[in-house]
C-alpha cells in the first residue's frame, strides 16, 4: 500500500508576490506581474516585455539560485510552525532551468598558470551549473544526505518534481522531501533564444495585457521567473509531529510524445496521457476532478490542444469543470511553472476559490470551456488537476486534493 503523502510547508517567489500570503492574494485579485524588462537592455529584440520579480533581498550572484533558496526557506519554516521539525532524513527534488556558463570562466580557464580559485565558495562555483549549485547549496542548508533529483525537463520541470518527491515518500524510500523549481532566463540569451522560435509575444505595448490564455488575440507567451518548493512528508510522520496540513498529493503522471521542440502534438496525445495517468495513480475517475490549473501558455497552438485533451479527459463533464491559467498573471516561469501553479491550485483549493484567467476578453473558438474569465469565483474543490506541459514533448500532471483527516 501507498503511504499518503502530504503538503506541510510552501513557499514561493513569484513576479506577483514573494510569500504565499502575497501571492496568494494577488492571484486572488487577478493581478499582473508583467511589466517592460529591466534586467537588461532588450531594445533590440521584438519581445521587450517580461514578468520579473520585485527582488528586495540581498544581491543575487545568480537569481534563479536565490530564488530557490527564498522559496526553500519559507517551505521549511512553514513546516515548522507547529514547532517540530520533519521526522527522519529528508531528500531534494527539483526543476532547474538552461543552463549557461559563465564565459569569462572559461576564458580564464584556458590562460597559462590557470589555477581554481583559492576560497571554498569561488571554488564551488566556478565552472558550476546552476542546478549544480541550487542542489549544493539547499541539500548543505537542510542537512540532506540522501542523493538529489534534479529535473531538467522544461516546462515540466517543476511538476515532474514534485511527482518525483511524491513517489519516494508514498513508496517509503524517503520521510519527507523538498520538492518544486526554480528558474530565470530572462537574459539576452534566455529572450532572444525564445524570439528566435517565436513562441513569446511581440505585444509590447500594453504589458499587463499581454499573456492572454484561451483568447482569440493570443500571440505567444510571456516569459516569467521565480520559485515554487513544497514540503512533502508522510502522513503518519506530518500527524505524530503536529504539522498543519494544507494539502495531500494523491497523483501523478507524466509522458513524452517527442512531437516537436516548441509545439504539442496536435491531438494532445502526451498531455492526455499526463493527465490519464495521474487520474489512474490516484485511483479516481475524471468525474472526481472539480478543477483544473490549466498550463495555458497564450500560444496560438498550445491552447486549443489542451482544450481538446481535456475534453477528451472529461468527456461530457469538461463544459461544466472550471480552469484557470496562472500565466495569464505570472507568465511562463519554465522549469519553476509547475511548483508555483501547483502551490496556486493548493491555496485556492484551500480558500474556496478559483482564480481567474485575466485578459480573456473575447475566447478563441477552439477554447470553449470555463476558464474562468476576468474574475475568481467561489468554487468548493476536493480534487484539482494541475497540468505542465513541456518543450520537446515533456508533459506532467499532479493530482491534488483537500486534506481530509
Amino acid at each position: 500500500m501507498k503511504r499518503r503523502v502530504v503538503v506541510t510547508g510552501m513557499g514561493v517567489v513569484s513576479p506577483i508576490g514573494s510569500s504565499v500570503a502575497a501571492f496568494t492574494e494577488s492571484l486572488l485579485a487577478g493581478a499582473s506581474g508583467v511589466g517592460p524588462i529591466t534586467l537588461f537592455d532588450p531594445a533590440t529584440l521584438p519581445t521587450r516585455i517580461a514578468a520579473e520579480v520585485k527582488w528586495d533581498g540581498p544581491p543575487l550572484a545568480d537569481r534563479k539560485i536565490g530564488f530557490a533558496q527564498a522559496a526553500a526557506e519559507q517551505a521549511y519554516l512553514d513546516a515548522h510552525s507547529c514547532g517540530t521539525r520533519p521526522i527522519g532524513d529528508g531528500g531534494l527534488s527539483l526543476g532547474v532551468g538552461l543552463e549557461l556558463f559563465r564565459m569569462e570562466d572559461l576564458v580564464a580557464a584556458r590562460r597559462p598558470g590557470f589555477a581554481l580559485p583559492p576560497t571554498l565558495a569561488d571554488r564551488l562555483s566556478f565552472l558550476q551549473t546552476p542546478s549544480d549549485l541550487a542542489v549544493h547549496t539547499l541539500s548543505r542548508r537542510y542537512g540532506l544526505r540522501a542523493a538529489p533529483f534534479t529535473h531538467v525537463s522544461a516546462c515540466a520541470a517543476g511538476t515532474d518534481a514534485i511527482g518525483t518527491a511524491f513517489r519516494l515518500i508514498a513508496s517509503g524510500r524517503r520521510r519527507w522531501m523538498l520538492a518544486g523549481g526554480t528558474d530565470s532566463m530572462i537574459n539576452p540569451l534566455g529572450v532572444a533564444g525564445f524570439c528566435a522560435i517565436r513562441a513569446t509575444t511581440t505585444a509590447n505595448a500594453f504589458p499587463a495585457r499581454a499573456s492572454r490564455p484561451f483568447d482569440r488575440e493570443r500571440s505567444g507567451f510571456v516569459l516569467g521567473e521565480g520559485a515554487g518548493i513544497l514540503l512533502l512528508e508522510a502522513l503518519d510522520d506530518a500527524r505524530a509531529r503536529g504539522a498543519s496540513i494544507a494539502a495531500e498529493i494523491v497523483g501523478y503522471g507524466n509522458s513524452f510524445d517527442a512531437h516537436g521542440i516548441s509545439e504539442p502534438h496536435p491531438e494532445g496525445r502526451g498531455a492526455y496521457q499526463a493527465m490519464a495517468s495521474a487520474l489512474a495513480d490516484a485511483g479516481i475517475d475524471a468525474s472526481a476532478i472539480d478543477c483544473i490549473n490549466a498550463h495555458g501558455t497564450s500560444t496560438r497552438k498550445n491552447d486549443p490542444v489542451e482544450t481538446a485533451a481535456v475534453k477528451r479527459l472529461l468527456g461530457q463533464r469538461a463544459h461544466a469543470v472550471p480552469m484557470c491559467a496562472t500565466k495569464s498573471m505570472i507568465g511562463h516561469l519554465i522549469s519553476a511553472a509547475g511548483a508555483v501553479e501547483a502551490i496556486a491550485a493548493i491555496v485556492c483549493m484551500r480558500a474556496g476559490w478559483v482564480h481567474p484567467t485575466i485578459n480573456l476578453d473575447d475566447p478563441d473558438p477552439a477554447c470553449d470551456l470555463d476558464y474562468v474569465a476576468h474574475k475568481a469565483r467561489p468554487h468548493r474543490q476536493r480534487y484539482v488537476l494541475s497540468n505542465s506541459f513541456g518543450f520537446g514533448g515533456q508533459n506532467a500532471a499532479v493530482v491534488l486534493k483537500a486534506f481530509e483527516a
